[in-house]
């Protein structure tokens, strides 16, 4: 379960103005997921954010076609899906005694930093 609402009233009234631009797809299970991710998977890697991972964001050298996979803001990622990368995980270090970036804000450095490394310019998202 997404844990908010997409529709198109909802994507409407919060502004997302660039929700016709995503290439989004909602798949029913991590299965479905893992699967569709094997497939289309040639040169990329999956990278998994947890809190349970030793080794920062900026360690990867990110690539194009590489995957970022963030979970659930309250529960994060769960283990079975954790172990299948154990080589994978990285986290956005913050306090220990206190969750203080939210998802969005999480997701946000690692994207930019992905896309700070890639090299990705203004030209590639015209």
């Amino acid at each position: 379960p997404l844990g908010f609402d997409i529709s198109e009233k909802a994507v409407r009234r919060a502004g997302l103005d660039y929700w016709s631009l995503l290439d989004l797809r909602v798949v029913p299970n991590w299965e479905t997921l893992a699967k569709e991710l094997n497939s289309q998977l040639t040169s990329g890697r999956v990278w998994l954010y947890t809190k349970h991972a030793t080794q920062s964001y900026l360690a990867p050298q990110y690539q194009p076609g590489d995957v970022l996979i963030f979970g659930c803001e309250t529960a994060g990622l769960p283990a079975e899906i954790l172990a299948q990368f154990p080589n994978n995980l990285v986290r956005v270090p913050m306090r220990p005694q206190v969750r203080s970036l939210n998802l969005a804000v999480t997701a946000g450095i690692a994207i930019y930093e992905a896309v700070r490394q890639i090299g990705v310019t203004d030209e590639h998202f015209a």
